[in-house]
């Protein structure tokens, strides 16, 4: 690389009810850095490139493998992981240097750290998880074929890194302010009322549709789905496509909006004729 240095340019915010600001650090070029490894460097050294002495970036990291999806912001433009982010390709993409805001469509808490409960919210809307009876050995399960295995792994590789839902046109930011008189159960009800009645996007709904895939799960395939078809369910999506475009999974999602459909068709078609 001709240029020994690069710039940093990251979008921050010292509280939610504060503007953004931006500031650049310049880093020395390292081989076979990625964007986790570069707030390491700042942290260790936050200091801007006029020479300010500042606080370090807020970012969020776990696994530094692309598993575990904390570490989601946008970087040059894209939404996508900060560990499996490289500085080489990155400048060799823009040689100018490196651009990192945080996700837009969830709060910001501060710098690139966002609030991601809206999308944990949904899960447990949709009741993704498989109820147990206890912890006790119960004997094997049910056995799957093949052919639903091959078709069930990808969609259980989801992180709930929230790429999908950055990407989607028809996933808006939410932001529910605490009223003075409110308590924290009152505040916590309402928020959950009013987020309840938004897009739920592709990740909660993608793994819907593994939990009404495995032959355990399938005992609550009629609650999950009525959740699929409530306000802010799968009618919500615009089919753009940006949600599989994204995924750094790969999950075939717009194949998982497919399935849902035809079960939540035959769902309210067998809900007619039942009664």
């Amino acid at each position: 690389m001709p240029n020994r240095s690069f710039t940093v340019r990251v979008q921050r915010q010292d509280h939610p009810s504060k503007p953004s600001y931006w500031q650049s650090f310049s880093l020395n070029y390292e081989a076979s850095l990625n964007i986790t490894s570069v707030l390491q460097r700042i942290a260790a050294k936050p200091e801007t490139q006029d020479g300010a002495k500042v606080t370090p970036v807020a970012y969020e990291s776990g696994c530094l493998e692309e598993v575990c999806g904390s570490c989601t912001m946008r970087i040059n433009g894209r939404v996508r992981q900060a560990c499996s982010a490289l500085v080489d390709r990155l400048l060799e993409d823009d040689p100018s240097g490196i651009e990192l805001r945080p996700m837009s469509k969830f709060p910001v808490v501060r710098d690139l750290c966002v609030d991601r409960y809206r999308m944990f919210r949904a899960l447990e809307r949709l009741e993704c998880w498989i109820p147990v009876d206890g912890y006790y050995d119960m004997g094997g399960g049910p056995k799957q074929s093949v052919q639903q295995q091959e078709q069930n792994y990808p969609l259980s590789q989801c992180m709930s890194c929230g790429c999908c839902l950055e990407a989607c046109p028809q996933y808006q930011q939410v932001s529910i302010l605490r009223q003075d008189d409110e308590t924290d159960i009152e505040y916590e009800q309402r928020r959950d009322e009013d987020l309840d009645r938004h897009f739920i996007g592709a990740a909660p709904m993608s793994q819907a549709v593994l939990m009404n895939s495995n032959p355990t799960g399938q005992a609550m395939a009629s609650q999950r789905l009525e959740s699929l078809i409530a306000p802010g369910g799968i009618q919500n999506c615009g089919k753009a496509g940006n949600c599989q475009a994204v995924c750094p999974k790969a999950i075939p999602l717009m194949e998982s909006w497919g399935r849902v459909n035809r079960s939540a068709t035959l769902h309210v078609i067998k809900k007619f004729f039942d009664g």
